[in-house]
C-alpha cells in the first residue's frame, strides 16, 4: 500500500509538472498578446490627440470621451504584459516592464487630473450652447419684429401684398380685393406670427433642455469613467511593485 501511494504521488507531481510548463509556455503568448494591445491602443492616442486643439473645450470634452470608451485595450494589454512576473522573461523585458510600470502611474494621474478639466468643459460647453440658442432666437425675434411694425404699417394692398411675399416667396399669397379683406388677412397673419413665435421660443427651451441633459449624460459617463480609469492604472502600478524590488 505505501508503494502505491508513493506511485500516485509520483504520477501527481509529474502532472503538476506537465501543468507548470504549458502555464510557462502560456505566459510568453500572453505577454505578445499585451504588446500587441498596447501598440494598438498607442495608434488609437494618436489618432485621438492629433491634430491638437488645446483651449477648444468640445475637443477637449471629446477627447477625454474617446480616451475613457478605449481604456479597456491599455488595461487589458498591462495586465497581460505583466502577468507571471518575471517568469518565462527575455532579458529586454525587465527594464521595459519598468517603464510602463511607472508609465501606468503617470497615465493614471493624468486620467484623475482630467476630472476637473473634464467639469470645467462640460459648464463652458453648455455656456456655448445656451449662447447659441440664444443668439439663434434672438435673430428670429428681430425678423418677426419687423415683420410684426411693417404689418401694422400696411395700409394699402400693395403694401400687404409685399408683406405677403417676403413671408412665403413661393407666391402662395391670397388675393386680396377690398378694405375688409386686408384687415381679416392682417389679422390672420398677426394670429399666426405670434403662435409662431411661442413655438419658436418653446422650441428653443426643449433644444435647449435636452441639449444639457445629453451634456451632463455625457460628462457624468466619462468623468467617471476617468476616474476609475485613474485608479485602476494606479492600481497596476502598485501592483508591480516587484519590478522596482532590488531583484528588479
Amino acid at each position: 500500500m505505501p508503494e502505491l501511494d508513493n506511485d500516485k504521488q509520483t504520477e501527481t507531481v509529474q502532472e503538476l509538472k506537465k501543468v507548470s510548463i504549458s502555464l510557462l509556455r502560456s505566459i510568453g503568448i500572453f505577454h505578445w498578446l499585451g504588446y500587441g494591445l498596447l501598440v494598438l491602443a498607442l495608434f488609437d492616442v494618436i489618432e485621438i490627440l492629433v491634430p491638437p486643439q488645446f483651449m477648444n473645450p468640445v475637443w477637449e470634452f471629446q477627447t477625454l470621451g474617446a480616451l475613457v470608451e478605449r481604456v479597456p485595450v491599455p488595461l487589458i494589454g498591462l495586465a497581460l504584459v505583466f502577468y507571471g512576473e518575471r517568469n518565462y522573461r527575455a532579458n529586454w523585458e525587465i527594464p521595459l516592464l519598468k517603464v510602463l510600470s511607472w508609465l501606468s502611474l503617470l497615465v493614471g494621474i493624468l486620467f484623475l487630473l482630467l476630472v476637473p478639466l473634464g467639469i470645467i468643459d462640460t459648464l463652458r460647453i453648455n455656456q456655448q450652447n445656451s449662447q447659441r440658442i440664444t443668439s439663434q432666437i434672438e435673430q428670429q425675434i428681430a425678423q418677426i419684429q419687423q415683420v410684426k411694425g411693417a404689418l401694422e404699417q400696411a395700409q394699402t394692398k400693395e403694401e400687404m401684398e409685399q408683406i405677403l411675399s417676403s413671408i412665403d416667396s413661393q407666391g402662395r399669397t391670397p388675393t386680396i380685393r377690398d378694405s375688409a379683406q386686408l384687415t381679416e388677412v392682417k389679422q390672420q397673419i398677426s394670429s399666426f406670427i405670434t403662435q409662431g413665435e411661442a413655438g419658436m421660443k418653446a422650441q428653443a427651451q426643449a433644444t435647449r433642455t435636452q441639449q444639457r441633459l445629453s451634456l451632463l449624460e455625457s460628462s457624468v459617463k466619462w468623468n467617471l469613467g476617468a476616474l476609475v480609469s485613474g485608479a485602476l492604472y494606479i492600481g497596476i502600478w502598485r501592483s508591480t511593485s516587484w519590478l522596482r524590488s532590488r531583484k528588479g
